[in-house]
């Protein structure tokens, strides 16, 4: 909705984290920025470049989180609301449907928001569908990390079903590794896969089902071998083409829609596998600015 100004109204959960602040610096380098209004919203409010105001929010998981975002948006009464912050997407998907956000809310329905943000559930999904995955169960399917070595016949992947980003990723490759101890029913077991590293970026359309897609290469990434991507490279049209289409067929497969943000990696046969699938933009959405383009021509609420 606009002012009297001809202005209107964008507003941005998680400003202050790694997706809202790789956001805001798109959206105020655009040629009609002038005509828009960014507000955030963060836990730990604090200004952030992009923004013209960032305000304090509960935590999803917070009995105050439902009635204070309602609150926000009756004040704020935004075109859009674009959500960065894993923890809330099922929450958030379920308001909106509850209070009639309409198409506001760039987001998913509940039920294919609530599949992608469990790890586990999108690899059951994903492989029921024919897309290619690695090798995966649940953690307490198996009784030690020697099971877990010999069952993936190499090193595997530990991660907790729910978490943001790569928190909690790690590569058990010794069958003493302490981190196992920790692991339960609330972690997924993934086969390592030890080839090239993507970030694919992902838009799918609400209204046709078209799918944009950029593919990023992680050349670094924050514990190593595995976690969030602290370099990517853009690689050229067709570069990695089955990547690319690994991809748009899991947004598909999903029933996805919007931006999403992707971690795929090729098996040692160099066979492209979907490890996680985040239901948002992510923090290297930078390198494919065509995915906020996309939001804000094709999402339906913008008008």
């Amino acid at each position: 909705m606009g002012d009297a100004r001809g202005q209107h109204t964008i507003v941005v959960t998680g400003a202050a984290g790694p997706a809202g602040r790789a956001l805001g610096p798109q959206l105020a380098r655009r040629a009609d920025a002038a005509r828009r209004r960014v507000v955030g919203v963060d836990l730990a409010p604090s200004p952030v470049t992009g923004y013209d105001v960032v305000e304090a929010v509960p935590a999803a998981a917070d009995p105050a989180y439902d009635a204070v975002t309602l609150e926000l948006l009756r004040r704020h009464r935004p075109r859009l609301v674009v959500p960065t912050v894993s923890d809330e997407l099922p929450r958030l998907a379920v308001l909106a449907a509850a209070a009639g956000l309409g198409d506001s809310v760039v987001l998913s329905a509940p039920g294919p928001t609530a599949v992608a943000a469990d790890k586990l559930l999108t690899m059951w999904a994903l492989e029921r569908r024919g897309v290619s995955v690695p090798r995966h169960l649940p953690a307490d399917a198996l009784g030690s990390a020697a099971e877990a070595l010999a069952w993936a016949e190499g090193p595997v992947v530990v991660k907790p079903r729910v978490a943001r980003g790569g928190r909690g990723v790690h590569v058990v490759e010794d069958a003493h590794d302490p981190v196992w101890a920790g692991t339960d029913a609330s972690w997924v077991v993934q086969a390592f896969a030890p080839g090239t590293e993507y970030s694919p970026q992902v838009y799918r359309s609400p209204a046709d089902g078209r799918c944009v897609v950029v593919v990023l290469e992680k050349t670094g990434r924050k514990e190593g071998r595995v976690g969030n991507a602290t370099a990517v490279e853009r690689l050229s049209a067709g570069a990695a083409d089955d990547v690319a289409k690994l991809a748009a067929r899991t947004a598909e497969a999903l029933d996805l829609v919007g931006p999403l943000d992707m971690d795929v990696r090729r098996l040692a046969d160099g066979t492209p596998v979907v490890l996680e699938v985040n239901a948002r933009f992510g923090a290297v959405s930078a390198g494919a600015p065509e995915l906020l383009d996309a939001v804000l021509d094709d999402w339906p609420g913008r008008s």
